[in-house]
């Protein structure tokens, strides 16, 4: 296939859904015990309701909604870092639009914009070093934050700056890996996850193989998926023919654009700037070991958390919201106390209602149609993430 319309071919998504039916009867689940095939990727879960898959797949399939949104995960603590980075005097700080409405304890980037702070919404980091050239006795501070996916394009800049010399320019770091955080979960000890749907982006950034201990270490298939409604039914199905076949393998369904070892160039430039943080806090998932990266010694003069002072404090979320929940797979969005009421998009209390990747922006947007119940569903999956 060539073009968009053929990858939401109805009659071919109808074919799919008739042979995952046909799986799903051959496994032998019921709804009350059902295939729990856990989507890491936010972007697939926008993809799933956007396009209504589930209304393709039997009852006995759940899509459980994995850690994949890096706005989603950031704690607190790390969002009122950004606002006091953003109210010191002399300082552009400038972000991604979705991180500019995640709340902090006291308020939010976007609140801080208006309260004078010079806030500035860019579209990439070299965004953020062209501001730094255009103001050169203002200190720029570009917000990184990101799976495997964003981290080449942060780390090329952080390289330009440093070959131009500009040194009003710095890097608050908040770059995370799936690895670690896929290893938490599977390590968790009320696992009852039955497969994975594989993030598309980050792979074609470190490729297939780094997945490979999903497999071989915890039994469990997993396919790297694209983001379009047949992508996503075909993924199901691939999971699914494995789960038949007793087979655990990593196959990938998006090989037009994921390649088995990643892009080298990207994974090189990664390299030479960045080293793994020995810990890193998860919004409701708690530390992780070796889940993020910090800039290397060579690059400290580029470094907010070196060039500047901050709180770093550890924040909890407000009891009301259950987003940590939703992101350990407790809790369907639509179960959260607050869904709808107190927390909307337009008032959020948690970052998975502001991220255009977070499950309950996705539900409260494409998921009315189709998620009458689920606040009576029963769930059982993940009970604890990390320590």
């Amino acid at each position: 296939m060539k073009y968009v319309d053929e990858f939401r071919n109805p009659e071919q998504a109808k074919a799919l859904s008739q042979e995952i039916r046909a799986l799903a009867s051959r496994i032998g689940r019921t709804r009350e015990r059902p295939l729990q095939i856990m989507e890491v990727c936010g972007g697939h879960t926008h993809s799933i309701f956007r396009y209504g898959i589930t209304q393709f797949l039997p009852e006995e399939i759940e899509f459980v909604h994995g850690p994949g949104c890096p706005v989603c995960v950031l704690p607190m603590g790390r969002v009122d870092d950004c606002v006091a980075l953003a109210e010191l005097p002399n300082v552009i700080f400038t972000t991604f639009g979705d991180a500019m409405r995640v709340p902090g304890s006291k308020k939010s980037l976007l609140k801080a914009k208006a309260g004078g702070a010079d806030v500035r919404m860019v579209y990439s980091p070299l965004d953020a070093l062209q501001i730094a050239r255009q103001n050169p006795y203002r200190e720029v501070v570009f917000f990184g934050l990101g799976f495997e996916t964003t981290m080449p394009s942060t780390a090329m800049t952080v390289l330009q700056a440093k070959a131009e010399g500009i040194p009003n320019f710095s890097l608050f770091c908040n770059h995370i890996t799936i690895i670690p955080t896929l290893r938490a979960i599977l390590d968790a000890p009320d696992l009852n996850l039955d497969g994975f749907l594989g993030p598309g982006h980050v792979s074609m950034v470190i490729g297939t193989r780094p997945y490979e201990f999903i497999a071989s270490d915890f039994s469990k298939p997993i396919v790297i998926s694209g983001f379009e409604p047949l992508d996503v039914l075909q993924s199901v199905w691939m999971v699914l023919k494995q789960i038949a076949e007793g087979r655990a393998e990593v196959e990938n369904q998006y090989g037009r654009i994921v390649p088995r070892d990643g892009n080298p160039l990207a994974q090189k430039a990664v390299h030479e700037v960045f080293e793994v943080r020995e810990f890193f806090e998860w919004r409701g998932l708690g530390s992780i070991d070796y889940s993020g990266v910090r800039l290397r010694d060579a690059y400290a003069a580029y470094d907010a958390e070196r060039k500047f002072k901050l709180p770093n404090l550890r924040v909890a979320d407000p009891k009301s919201c259950q987003c940590g929940d939703v992101l350990k797979g407790l809790i369907k969005p639509a179960q959260c106390r607050v869904f709808g009421t107190q927390c909307s998009p337009e008032t959020p209390l948690g970052a998975l209602m502001v991220s255009t990747e977070g499950a309950c922006a996705a539900y409260y947007r494409y998921g009315r149609i189709d998620t009458s119940g689920l606040a009576k569903r029963p769930q059982s999956n993940v009970t604890e993430i990390a320590a």
